[in-house]
Protein backbone atom coordinates (compact mmCIF):
# COMPACT_ATOMS: atom_id res chain seq x y z
CA UNK A 1 0.00 0.00 0.00
CA UNK A 2 1.58 3.32 -1.27
CA UNK A 3 2.25 6.01 1.87
CA UNK A 4 -0.74 8.59 0.22
CA UNK A 5 -3.00 5.68 0.71
CA UNK A 6 -1.99 4.96 4.46
CA UNK A 7 -2.24 8.67 5.10
CA UNK A 8 -5.79 8.79 3.48
CA UNK A 9 -7.16 5.78 6.04
CA UNK A 10 -5.02 7.12 9.03
CA UNK A 11 -7.22 10.07 8.47
CA UNK A 12 -10.45 9.04 7.33
CA UNK A 13 -10.19 6.30 10.54
CA UNK A 14 -9.50 9.57 13.12
CA UNK A 15 -6.22 8.35 13.55
CA UNK A 16 -6.97 4.78 13.35
CA UNK A 17 -9.64 4.82 15.91
CA UNK A 18 -12.38 3.39 13.70
CA UNK A 19 -10.20 0.29 14.00
CA UNK A 20 -11.32 -0.33 17.56
CA UNK A 21 -13.74 -2.94 18.55
CA UNK A 22 -17.09 -1.81 19.70
CA UNK A 23 -18.53 1.30 18.63
CA UNK A 24 -15.68 2.91 16.05
CA UNK A 25 -18.00 5.67 15.15
CA UNK A 26 -18.23 6.72 19.00
CA UNK A 27 -14.64 6.32 19.34
CA UNK A 28 -14.62 8.25 16.12
CA UNK A 29 -16.65 10.93 17.72
CA UNK A 30 -14.08 11.43 20.67
CA UNK A 31 -11.39 12.13 18.05
CA UNK A 32 -13.30 15.31 17.04
CA UNK A 33 -13.59 16.45 21.01
CA UNK A 34 -9.76 18.28 20.93
CA UNK A 35 -10.61 19.67 17.36
CA UNK A 36 -13.80 21.13 18.62
CA UNK A 37 -12.05 22.89 21.62
CA UNK A 38 -9.44 24.41 19.60
CA UNK A 39 -11.95 25.80 17.44
CA UNK A 40 -13.82 27.09 20.17
CA UNK A 41 -10.84 29.89 20.37
CA UNK A 42 -11.72 31.44 16.78
CA UNK A 43 -14.14 33.37 15.61
CA UNK A 44 -17.26 31.95 14.35
CA UNK A 45 -16.40 33.32 10.95
CA UNK A 46 -13.01 31.77 10.76
CA UNK A 47 -14.77 28.73 12.69
CA UNK A 48 -17.36 28.22 9.66
CA UNK A 49 -14.39 28.01 7.43
CA UNK A 50 -12.71 25.93 8.72
CA UNK A 51 -15.90 23.34 9.44
CA UNK A 52 -16.73 23.70 6.03
CA UNK A 53 -13.49 22.73 4.71
CA UNK A 54 -12.90 20.09 7.05
CA UNK A 55 -16.53 18.97 6.17
CA UNK A 56 -14.77 18.90 1.73
CA UNK A 57 -12.09 17.00 3.32
CA UNK A 58 -14.09 14.50 4.85
CA UNK A 59 -15.63 13.79 1.74
CA UNK A 60 -13.23 13.48 -0.39
CA UNK A 61 -10.56 11.21 2.61
CA UNK A 62 -14.37 9.23 2.73
CA UNK A 63 -14.71 8.43 -0.43
CA UNK A 64 -11.10 7.58 -1.63
CA UNK A 65 -11.11 5.55 2.05
CA UNK A 66 -14.11 3.74 0.82
CA UNK A 67 -12.43 2.23 -2.49
CA UNK A 68 -9.32 1.27 -0.59
CA UNK A 69 -11.23 -0.98 2.24
CA UNK A 70 -13.36 -2.15 -0.65
CA UNK A 71 -16.33 -1.69 1.39
CA UNK A 72 -19.42 0.81 0.89
CA UNK A 73 -19.58 3.01 4.20
CA UNK A 74 -16.84 0.64 6.28
CA UNK A 75 -17.72 1.46 9.57
CA UNK A 76 -14.13 1.97 9.93
CA UNK A 77 -14.44 5.29 8.26
CA UNK A 78 -15.42 7.76 11.08
CA UNK A 79 -13.72 11.60 9.55
CA UNK A 80 -17.61 11.89 8.85
CA UNK A 81 -18.21 11.49 12.94
CA UNK A 82 -15.53 13.73 13.84
CA UNK A 83 -17.05 16.45 11.16
CA UNK A 84 -20.74 15.68 12.47
CA UNK A 85 -19.35 16.77 15.69
CA UNK A 86 -17.39 20.11 14.13
CA UNK A 87 -20.93 20.52 12.95
CA UNK A 88 -22.37 20.29 16.37
CA UNK A 89 -20.42 23.00 18.19
CA UNK A 90 -19.57 25.52 16.04
CA UNK A 91 -20.45 28.57 17.19
CA UNK A 92 -21.23 27.64 20.81
CA UNK A 93 -19.46 27.77 24.18
CA UNK A 94 -17.32 24.90 24.52
CA UNK A 95 -16.97 23.53 28.48
CA UNK A 96 -17.48 20.58 30.08
CA UNK A 97 -21.48 20.44 30.35
CA UNK A 98 -21.83 21.49 27.00
CA UNK A 99 -19.06 18.88 25.37
CA UNK A 100 -21.09 16.09 26.99
CA UNK A 101 -24.21 17.17 26.16
CA UNK A 102 -23.13 17.86 22.51
CA UNK A 103 -21.54 14.43 22.70
CA UNK A 104 -24.70 12.33 23.84
CA UNK A 105 -27.05 14.75 21.02
CA UNK A 106 -25.07 14.21 18.33
CA UNK A 107 -24.73 10.50 18.74
CA UNK A 108 -28.19 10.12 20.12
CA UNK A 109 -29.22 11.76 16.12
CA UNK A 110 -26.14 9.48 14.34
CA UNK A 111 -27.80 6.81 15.81
CA UNK A 112 -31.47 6.72 15.55
CA UNK A 113 -30.75 8.51 12.19
CA UNK A 114 -34.53 10.78 12.21
CA UNK A 115 -35.77 12.52 8.82
CA UNK A 116 -34.11 13.26 6.75
CA UNK A 117 -30.77 11.28 7.59
CA UNK A 118 -31.81 8.01 7.49
CA UNK A 119 -32.77 8.76 3.61
CA UNK A 120 -29.83 10.11 2.77
CA UNK A 121 -27.81 7.69 4.63
CA UNK A 122 -29.25 5.24 2.03
CA UNK A 123 -30.17 7.46 -0.89
CA UNK A 124 -26.54 9.08 -1.24
CA UNK A 125 -23.30 6.96 -1.99
CA UNK A 126 -19.90 7.66 -1.85
CA UNK A 127 -17.69 9.90 0.37
CA UNK A 128 -21.19 12.62 0.11
CA UNK A 129 -23.26 10.02 1.76
CA UNK A 130 -20.98 8.85 4.30
CA UNK A 131 -20.95 12.72 5.10
CA UNK A 132 -23.87 14.22 4.57
CA UNK A 133 -25.86 12.34 7.26
CA UNK A 134 -23.34 12.86 10.10
CA UNK A 135 -23.46 16.70 9.37
CA UNK A 136 -27.37 16.83 9.33
CA UNK A 137 -27.05 14.72 12.96
CA UNK A 138 -24.69 17.71 13.48
CA UNK A 139 -26.96 20.45 12.42
CA UNK A 140 -29.69 18.80 14.43
CA UNK A 141 -27.17 18.38 17.75
CA UNK A 142 -26.21 21.90 17.14
CA UNK A 143 -29.89 23.40 17.68
CA UNK A 144 -30.65 21.26 20.44
CA UNK A 145 -27.75 22.17 22.32
CA UNK A 146 -28.59 25.93 21.40
CA UNK A 147 -31.93 25.56 23.10
CA UNK A 148 -30.46 23.67 26.28
CA UNK A 149 -27.68 26.51 26.71
CA UNK A 150 -30.66 28.83 26.39
CA UNK A 151 -32.85 27.44 28.89
CA UNK A 152 -30.11 25.72 31.45
CA UNK A 153 -27.57 28.91 30.89
CA UNK A 154 -24.62 26.46 30.45
CA UNK A 155 -21.74 27.81 28.93
CA UNK A 156 -22.71 31.33 29.53
CA UNK A 157 -20.62 33.73 30.79
CA UNK A 158 -21.66 35.26 33.68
Amino acid sequence: MRIRDRLVLFLATGFFSGYLPGAPGTFGTLIGLPICYVLSGFQIGLSVIIVVLFIGLSVALASKAEKLLKQKDASQIVIDEIAGLLVTFVGLPFNLPTAVLGFIIFRVFDILKPIPIRWLDTKVSGGRGIVADDVVAGIYANLVLRFLIFILGIGVVP
